[in-house]
């Protein structure tokens, strides 16, 4: 008998029904992608200009990658950490040394990674810094976004992510972004200070650039301090913003890096912490873990991602082309009623919309920016985010600066 195709409508009504309700989708059922396309379950085609969140880095099922995949999936998918598999050794090697750092903890979500961060700062401060059992205490940020754990949310000030989610971990000491001074003043009036968590560009946040120097300063007051500087690039690492790491603008080597997302080029769950010897060998075994953590096909598949990344030179492309971006945004944003103000580095950028009479336009705008073949998605209501694959070429961008500003247009 043959198969029935499911409408589009059908397959969101499935998902509705049978699935938890923690995503807003737009009502947009993708099928297939390539490059920096996506095509939903009718056939139209869009520009993807999410790249989930900037792990598709490197493009929809790049075809370099995908052999990899299909490859090592033909020949041995996991065996646990119980035992050496060929492929773990290759990654570590190569991960570390295209980052410039001694040693690697290989997890799978970027959440994951994050908590190893937490966790191997906490033991470092106690058995290499000296501070007393259980008082270690780390700095964030306001309006961060490291992920959805309990240990995450507990020093969340989003709302959404953190009511009712409690009781919370403590040992988190919550200060403004973009904010050198009040990073300062808690290292000198705290002494079981561990470590700095932050993002070096403000995602989730709606890709809010901190001013030129924060991180350099953040970075020397934690040196001076004997205190960790963990950098989460999970979203901001890996060509996104226009160089290998968001903290390379400030020539910042963070003493953790977290990655995830585009270490895997969108087509597996793998994420990593890097650091130096001192640091990672607090940890020993039986410590830490992760059954999928440090598998061979993630091993394999980052090795691919990354070489992608070197070899197509998309740093160099995000640059060039982020510039381009927002040069043209803010010609438009010179001239409408709507689009006030654009920010960002490299491809990863944010348009901020005037929504005082329309509490969902930024969201109306994204519909109809899928209806006229590209998609993106708001983030805290009035910001819209625009992060296409990087393997996109100019004049795809330029087509994509038309329906943007076509779009804006119709709502003025």
């Amino acid at each position: 008998m043959k198969k029935i195709k499911q409408s589009a409508l059908e397959l969101m009504e499935l998902e509705n029904k049978y699935g938890a309700h923690n995503y807003h989708p737009l009502p947009v059922v993708l099928d297939r992608g390539e490059g920096v396309f996506v095509w939903d379950v009718e056939g139209k085609k869009y520009y993807d200009f999410l790249s989930a969140y900037s792990a598709v880095n490197q493009g929809h099922c790049h075809p370099k990658i995908i052999q990899t995949l299909v490859e090592q999936a033909q020949k041995l998918t996991l065996t646990s950490r119980a035992f050496y598999n060929s492929q773990l050794g290759k990654y570590e090697e190569f991960v570390t040394k295209f980052f410039g750092y001694d040693k690697v903890l290989p997890m799978n979500t970027g959440a994951e990674a994050v908590e190893t961060a937490i966790k191997l700062c906490r033991k470092w401060s106690y058995e290499k810094k000296g501070l007393p059992e259980n008082s270690a205490q780390i700095v964030v940020c306001e309006n961060n976004f490291h992920g959805r754990t309990t240990t995450i949310i507990s020093f969340s000030v989003d709302t959404e992510a953190h009511n009712n989610y409690g009781p919370f971990t403590p040992g988190f000491i919550v200060i403004p972004y973009n904010d050198a001074e009040a990073l300062e003043k808690v290292l000198n009036s705290n002494k079981n200070i561990a470590g700095f968590l932050v993002e070096p560009i403000q995602g989730e946040a709606g890709a809010y650039v901190p001013e030129d120097g924060y991180l350099k300063q953040c970075y020397d007051l934690c040196r001076k301090n004997n205190v960790l500087f963990i950098a989460d690039e999970v979203q901001t690492g890996i060509a996104r913003t226009g160089k290998l790491l968001a903290c390379d603008y400030e020539d910042v080597h963070p003493d953790i890096l977290i990655l995830g997302k585009a270490l895997s080029g969108g087509v597996y769950p793998v994420s990593a912490i890097l650091t130096n010897t001192e640091i990672m060998d607090v940890i020993h075994p039986g410590q830490h873990g992760s059954t999928f953590g440090g598998n061979p096909m993630a091993g394999a598949v980052a090795i691919s991602a990354l070489k992608v990344i070197s070899d197509e030179k998309l740093a160099e492309n995000a640059y060039n082309l982020g510039i381009l971006f927002r040069t043209e945004m803010n010609k438009l944003c010179k001239t409408s009623k709507i689009a006030t103000s654009v920010r960002g580095k490299g491809l990863l950028n944010a348009l901020v919309i005037n929504n005082e009479g329309h509490k969902n336009l930024a969201w109306d705008i994204c519909i109809r920016l899928s209806e006229n073949g590209l998609l993106a998605k708001p983030t805290h209501t009035n910001i819209i985010r625009f992060a296409p694959p990087l393997v996109i070429t100019e004049y795809q961008l330029w087509e994509c600066v038309a329906i943007i500003k076509k779009t804006i247009g119709e709502f003025e």
